[in-house]
């Protein structure tokens, strides 16, 4: 009930912002009379801020089509190197250019689409052979598909390091950002374990949740502070009929939207007030800065019922990463097997998802690596979302992960 609930509210304001943009359009228009009076332009500022906040939202797209290597701007094309049910592995290949360290970008699976790390993929592309996972929506994989779990993820992530390697004849280097940093460190100790030819040469974790006892935030004590089967009750829908998945156990992600617009909610009200003002006074270009994060934003997608609850109990409030029981198909996970992919554990200070401490344990964690391939950054005054988006992450923070695959390849 709760997922057709929400399908019919979407409907309905899909209507009333398709209304309200028009409403603004007639307002704005330089032939409308009404638009020059003292309340025009406040009427049409409000009706465009109502129908930008209201649009649904499909899954956007990367558009990069070109990028800068040495000075020399080279176009980009996006390809689909491996397809599977679940997610594909997608590569942007820059005409021209050999011979760069493959980097394989693991998006999160946390409601968000893969696009959400644009910043990310467009900052590392002119130095790096770019891949990234695109994970896909689950109410559009068919039931007939079978199940996604966190062992499911850890088979993706080796497979997708196998193609890499096959492809450029090159082992990748990994760049997880937050909630994927547990099973690509899982990936990763399995493969040094068993010697895998994939295995990455590096390993950077950004905000990631590897031991969430550390510094708890308001997402950690939201797990621990509920049983699982109030997570079971309370977070999971069907999926409705008109959809390629139809019948599917989900978690829905407009519940995981709701839950992150209500951490900071007088954050999203400020962005929503500062662009209703510019769009009042004709200031086109700061409005658009808002629109076009929230078109990001507000792009979302579900997760498998499975593996969102095991993601709660495992990580947030087993914590059986840190203390060696996390299990991948019945096996431990011998974190001390990982004796030659470099460590890198990235926190942000002001990040209020990830706490400081989750990330670096990692480093404590992989007992047989050298100390010497172990790095930890901690970036002063940055979020949880400026760790890898925006002028903190291109400037600070991207050069240290340069020069940490440079110095690992």
């Amino acid at each position: 009930m709760l997922y057709d609930a929400y399908e019919v509210q979407r409907t309905l304001m899909a209507g009333a912002s398709k209304l309200a943009g028009l409403g603004a359009g007639w307002l704005s228009n330089p032939s409308n009379p009404f638009g020059y009076g003292s309340m025009g332009p406040v009427m049409a500022a409000g009706l465009d801020v109502f129908a930008h906040a209201a649009a649904p939202r499909g899954k956007p797209e990367f558009g990069l089509h070109e990028a800068l290597v040495e000075g020399k701007a080279v176009s980009v094309d996006e390809d689909v190197l491996v397809r599977k049910p679940f997610g594909n592995l997608l590569h942007f290949h820059k005409k021209g250019v050999e011979g760069q360290e493959p980097l394989m970008i693991v998006a999160p699976m946390s409601g968000h689409y893969a696009t959400l790390l644009r910043g990310t993929v467009e900052r590392m592309l002119p130095g790096h052979e770019v891949y990234i996972t695109d994970w896909a929506d689950a109410k559009l994989v068919p039931l007939s598909d079978g199940h996604f779990d966190l062992d499911s993820y850890i088979d993706y992530l080796i497979d997708f390091c196998a193609a890499i390697l096959e492809e450029t004849g090159k082992r990748p280097h990994l760049l997880a950002v937050c909630q994927p940093s547990v099973p690509a460190y899982a990936a990763t100790a399995i493969m040094n374990r068993d010697d895998h030819p994939a295995r990455p040469k590096s390993l950077t974790m950004m905000g990631g949740p590897i031991d969430t006892r550390q510094s708890p935030g308001a997402v950690n004590t939201l797990a621990t502070q509920r049983p699982h089967a109030w997570f079971q009750q309370n977070a999971i829908a069907t999926v409705p009929y008109l959809y390629p998945g139809a019948g599917r156990k989900v978690y829905p992600g407009f519940l995981q939207l709701a839950g992150f617009m209500t951490m900071n909610l007088g954050d999203h009200l400020t962005s929503h007030w500062e662009m209703f003002k510019h769009l009042v006074v004709g200031d086109e270009e700061s409005a658009d800065k808002t629109r076009e994060f929230y078109e990001e934003y507000r792009s979302v997608a579900d997760m498998t019922a499975e593996f969102y609850l095991q993601t709660v109990d495992v990580v947030f409030q087993r914590h059986l990463l840190p203390e060696g029981e996390f299990t991948h198909k019945g096996e431990v996970v011998d974190l001390g097997a990982i004796h030659d992919t470099a460590l890198l554990a990235i926190e942000g200070e002001r990040d209020d998802i990830s706490g400081i401490g989750q990330t670096k344990a990692a480093l404590t964690l992989a007992t047989g690596l050298d100390e010497a391939k172990k790095q930890y950054l901690l970036a002063k005054d940055v979020g949880h979302y400026g760790i890898f988006n925006g002028g903190k992450w291109r400037e600070r923070i991207a050069p240290v992960v340069e020069e940490f695959i440079s110095a690992n390849a």
